[in-house]
C-alpha cells in the first residue's frame, strides 16, 4: 500500500456538476457532485483506499480535500478527475500557454489519504479562505 501517488490531473465540466450548478454552488447537490475525485480502480487500490474515502490531492499551486469515487467515466490506471469548480481550482494551475485559459487538464498532482478528523470545505469556506476573508470554523 502506497501512502501517496503522483497522477495526471484533468478537469472538465460534468453533468452532474452541471445539473447542480443550476441549483447553486452553495447547495449541497453541488458539494457533492464537485468535491471528488474520480480514480481508476487500480489506483484506489494503489493508495489502500476505499470508495468514498477522504484524500488530499496537491499540485504544485495548492492542494484540497476531496473524496474518491470510482471513475464514472473511462479513466486510465494514472489519470485522474475532479469536476471543473471550486475543488479543482485550488489546485489548477495559472499557466495558460498563451490560450488565455489555465491549464485545466494535464498536470502532475499527488494524492494521499487525509489524517483523520480532517473534512472537504464547502465552496464558501474555499472561495473566502482564497482571498483571505473566511470567518468560520475551518
Amino acid at each position: 500500500m502506497a501512502n501517496k501517488i503522483t497522477l495526471n490531473m484533468i478537469t472538465q465540466r460534468s453533468i452532474e456538476e452541471g445539473v447542480a450548478m443550476e441549483k447553486g454552488k452553495t447547495t449541497p447537490e453541488y458539494f457533492e457532485a464537485c468535491s471528488i475525485i474520480e480514480l481508476h480502480d487500480e489506483d484506489i487500490k494503489a493508495l489502500g483506499l476505499v470508495p468514498n474515502q477522504l484524500v488530499r490531492v496537491t499540485s504544485e499551486c495548492g492542494s484540497v480535500v476531496v473524496k474518491v469515487v470510482k471513475g464514472r467515466q473511462t479513466l486510465y490506471p494514472g489519470l485522474a478527475f475532479i469536476p471543473q469548480g471550486v475543488w479543482a481550482n485550488q489546485i489548477v494551475p495559472p499557466r495558460t500557454q498563451a490560450t488565455g485559459e489555465p491549464q485545466y487538464s494535464g498536470f502532475p498532482v499527488t494524492v494521499e489519504p487525509v489524517a483523520s478528523g480532517e473534512r472537504r470545505k464547502s465552496a464558501l469556506e474555499l472561495v473566502q479562505g482564497a482571498v483571505g476573508m473566511w470567518r468560520g470554523e475551518q
